[in-house]
């Protein structure tokens, strides 16, 4: 077996006998093979890829740490490994598998073995993959590189009268054109007073007007892994008030970025641009938590939020993105995301975050 799934196995509670992976990602992170189907089966000493004829040529070739068996019917195989095994409990991943499916196997398998559905298995497969393993960190620096030379590419095409649809495509085909696998999530391009809105759509029809800021909210994903960042620019000289909202934002950002380390809660780290940001004025106005993780998935655990009891520990991949969003008026959002250290962070974004004028 691999070390992830050995790790994995380890950290469940001892009369767990078996884990079923059915989650796309999960099973992509402890065997490297994506797709849309299979099931992954470990055991304390062996783990098997049951998958069907659509992807066995390429499992026997890229699945890493498991045997993989052709699927036949998957329901005898599983009890046949069990059996081999003299598996007597089974953990199923609670957070992520429908109740239909649930249903299913207890049907099928509930002779041959007790079913683990609490969140025992799902708990430990988050924690083995929110501590980031250095060849997943250059994956997702990598990830990031690509989302910056947009960034760059993007700033010579934005001027008066383009859409934010047209600033849309232009960083997503840039994206592409780099060699992005996929986009991370949809592109955020907003203008104007949609700008307020945290995760507006972009419009054919809000074209950038003078005087105005431009919110950008994008990633690129390289062999799986995600970047995420947000930058806000003006087209035109700011007022006065859009120049306070944004150092209001970026001095709130820096001060986060600064608290960052092993150690601190979630909501501590939360707590540190929120209160700067009340201070100011604007509390009410920053209505959404700070940060989040990356990963394999846009939006991963841990989370930097009011409620988040979380201990931040070295390995972590989080985003730290303040934002004050004045409803009718504009909105300012400031996203890097940070490798967690012992004693601080590794910023693995570089962009600029001074306002930019264009």
């Amino acid at each position: 077996m691999n070390k992830r799934i050995e790790k994995l196995m380890s950290m469940l509670p001892a009369e767990i006998d078996c884990a079923l992976i059915t989650a796309d990602i999960n099973r992509r992170y402890f065997t490297g093979m994506l797709s849309s189907a299979g099931t992954l089966v470990c055991f304390r000493d062996e783990a098997y890829l049951i998958i069907d004829f659509r992807y066995i040529e390429k499992a026997e070739k890229t699945a890493k740490g498991c045997k993989v068996i052709r699927q036949e019917n998957l329901y005898i195989q599983i009890k046949e490994l069990l059996v081999k095994h003299g598996a007597k409990t089974i953990a199923v991943e609670a957070m992520e598998l429908s109740l239909s499916k649930f249903q299913q196997l207890r049907e099928n398998l509930g002779d041959s073995a007790e079913f683990d559905d609490s969140n025992a298995l799902s708990k430990a497969v988050y924690a083995c993959r929110m501590i980031k393993e250095p060849e997943e960190i250059e994956k997702i620096r990598q990830a990031q590189a690509l989302a910056e030379e947009a960034f760059e590419h993007v700033l010579g095409f934005i001027h008066e009268g383009i859409s934010e649809r047209e600033i849309q495509l232009e960083l997503d085909f840039k994206m592409l054109r780099l060699g992005a696998e996929e986009l991370s999530f949809p592109t955020i391009a907003l203008t104007g007073s949609a700008t307020s809105m945290p995760h507006g759509v972009p419009s054919a029809e809000r074209l950038v007007k003078k005087g105005e800021f431009v919110l950008m909210d994008y990633g690129a994903v390289v062999d799986g892994y995600h970047s995420d960042m947000t930058r806000t620019i003006a087209v035109g000289q700011p007022s006065e008030e859009m120049e306070r909202v944004y150092n209001t934002v970026l001095t709130a950002q820096e001060k986060a970025l600064q608290f960052v380390r092993a150690g601190v809660t979630g909501s501590q780290l939360d707590a540190v641009a929120r209160l700067h940001i009340a201070a100011e004025g604007y509390g009410e106005c920053f209505g959404h938590s700070l940060g989040h993780g990356v990963g394999l998935e846009i939006h991963e655990y841990p989370n930097a939020a009011p409620v988040c009891t979380t201990v931040l520990r070295s390995g972590n991949v989080i985003t730290v993105e303040p934002g004050i969003y004045l409803a009718g008026k504009f909105g300012v959002r400031i996203e890097d995301f940070v490798l967690v250290t012992e004693n601080g962070c590794e910023n693995l974004t570089h962009a600029p975050k001074n306002m930019i004028i264009l």
